[in-house]
């Protein structure tokens, strides 16, 4: 007796075919079983491998496998179900597994051009990161900021290894010369970078040496207060030629310095506190001269002026010195100001009663009022006549001749 169904058939021994296109094709036997259990049998091999050109193309439709792993496993999976022993629409299986293959060809073409662009565009990033490092290692290292200097070839190391990382892999030869190039630029950096601070230290050690000797002659001059100012000064100015020891080391080292320099301005502090608290009964005095001299202004009488004045002076001179200077210095102002102001009044009335100044000014005041009168004459005439310029320029002429009249006393 023979089972017989759309895809498959058993015979009552056991013995399972599949239908194909040629006809019926024996894929197995099933001795131990009922035909049933045969055809099951035979039926979930069929299942297994539906299932796996399902997941296939799931796969390929969701998107995010590769296209050409993908055509790999199902150029696999059509070998698998080519002659399968399993009972099932075995061609039709075949027919969607050369479909799939056939568009995961023309994917994975894609595929390949955009890693090859991907590849291409990776050489161009990583290429960038190599010409940044070239470039840092042909500066001069004389002005290159090497702080700066070493932060960015940090940042170009950690963008290589992220590109290497994440990025897609370079063919073996590209990537082992530019890894090369970049490598040498950093070790060219790095040396030169070691040069120049190795240097930079002999600079700053031969600093510190100066520095010191000029603290310990700075620390030797205390003994002499404040008349060691000069010398002091003299060895700042060498400290403001000597080059630099380093930020730390340079800032201890003027601490150091400038505490021996205080040492000596102090001193002097000291003294000028001393001699203005002596000052303090001179300022007194000569202020309450101030104060005196005021009716210097007031007095009318140039002589008795004079004397209140010199009297003044002679007393102001006997106070003595005071300190600090600029005080001295200020009230001598307001006394010469004073001095200043009689003197003037003195000129003044000097000129005024001078008999030579007076006969000069009687003249000229003759003078004045004979061309007042002709003027007079001429404004009446043009007025008359009605030559009204001539008696605007005579007028004026007349203003200015009274005015001088005036000026003179007359």
């Amino acid at each position: 007796m023979v089972i017989e169904e759309t895809w498959a058939q058993v015979t009552e021994n056991g013995v399972v075919s599949v239908r194909e296109a040629e006809g019926w094709r024996v894929v197995g036997e099933y001795p131990d079983g009922t035909p049933q259990e045969a055809l099951e049998y035979f039926a979930r091999k069929f299942a297994d491998l539906e299932f796996k050109v399902r997941t296939l193309e799931q796969r390929h439709t969701r998107g995010g496998a590769s296209a050409g792993d993908l055509r790999s496993q199902a150029a696999r999976l059509q070998g698998d179900v080519r002659g399968a022993a399993a009972v099932g629409d075995l061609q039709g299986l075949e027919r969607r597994l050369g479909t799939l293959v056939e568009t995961l060809a023309e994917a994975t073409a894609e595929e390949a051009a955009a890693a090859r662009a991907a590849v291409e565009a990776a050489v161009v990033e990583r290429t960038a990161i190599v010409e940044k490092a070239e470039e840092l290692a042909a500066r001069d290292p004389q002005s290159v900021q090497w702080k700066q200097a070493t932060a960015d070839l940090a940042d170009l190391f950690a963008a290589w290894q992220s590109h290497q990382q994440n990025g897609p892999r370079l063919p073996k030869a590209q990537a082992q010369a530019l890894w090369k190039r970049f490598r040498d630029a950093r070790s060219t950096v790095e040396r030169r970078r070691r040069a120049f601070f190795a240097e930079l230290d002999e600079v700053h050690k031969a600093a510190r040496d100066v520095k010191n000797r000029l603290i310990e002659r700075a620390e030797a001059l205390a003994p002499q207060g404040e008349d060691g100012i000069p010398a002091y000064r003299g060895l700042l100015d060498e400290w403001k030629r000597t080059g630099r020891a380093g930020r730390k080391a340079d800032d201890a080292l003027w601490a150091r310095f400038k505490a021996a320099g205080d040492a000596l301005y102090r001193a002097r502090a000291d003294r000028d506190a001393a001699e203005q608290a002596e000052s303090a009964p001179r300022i007194e005095a000569r202020t309450a001269l101030l104060e005196e001299a005021r009716i210097v202004a007031e007095t009318k009488d140039l002589t008795e002026a004079r004397r209140i004045l010199t009297g003044i002076q002679r007393r102001w001179d006997e106070v003595g010195r005071i300190f600090p200077r600029d005080v001295e210095r200020g009230l001598d102002d307001q006394l010469r100001k004073i001095e200043q102001e009689l003197k003037q009044r003195e000129d003044v009335d000097w000129k005024r009663n001078n008999p030579e100044t007076k006969a000069r000014a009687n003249d000229l005041g003759g003078q004045l009022r004979e061309a007042i009168e002709k003027l007079e004459t001429e404004i009446a005439e043009a007025e008359a006549t009605g030559d009204a310029k001539a008696a605007s320029e005579a007028r004026e002429a007349l203003d200015a001749r009274q005015a001088w009249l005036r000026a003179i006393g007359g």
